[in-house]
This record gives C-alpha cells, structure tokens and sequence, in this order.
C-alpha cells in the first residue's frame, strides 16, 4: 500500500510530542488495516474519509482518501473538532 503524505499533514506531525505521535501512527495503522474504518463525508468534502481517535485524552479527527484502485491512502489532515471541517475545505 503506498502513502502518501501532504505538506499540511506533515507540517503538523512536526509539532507533536512523542506520545502524540504513537497514537497518531496507531490509528493510521488501523486506517491501513481496514480503509472503510471512517465515515465517508458527502457534499463539499466527498471522497473524502475521516477516522476518529483518541490522542492523548482528546479526541482527534484525521481525513484521508483511499483509492482502492490503485491502493493508495492519502493522508490529508488531523486535529481537533473546532474548525476542523472548515480547515479542511480550504
């Protein structure tokens, strides 16, 4: 399975912490295991899958696209609740 990985997603895994970081690589790990694991959203964000987890305590979004086709999972965002849709559209 190729991954792919955007600047924005990048940028941000930058700025976590160790214990941050393991719980985000467990839930892309879930993510690979089963792509179906998030909800699907529709209108402006379709195609697009989000998967919920807890990092650290607080529960995390992460959006990502999976192309069954060519077998590629692109991780596009993660982060808190607040704004995160409005976020992800721009």
């Amino acid at each position: 399975m190729n991954i792919v990985v955007t600047p924005r997603f990048k940028k941000a895994v930058k700025k976590l912490h160790n214990n941050q970081k393991w719980d985000l690589d467990h839930a892309v790990q879930a993510i690979m295991d089963t792509p179906s694991i998030g909800t699907m959203k529709v209108g402006d964000l379709s195609g697009i899958q989000i998967h919920k987890f807890k990092m650290s305590g607080q529960l995390t979004l992460l959006a990502y696209q999976y192309r069954d086709e060519v077998v590629t999972l692109t991780l596009l965002s993660f982060g808190s609740h607040e704004n995160f849709y409005r976020d992800l559209k721009h």
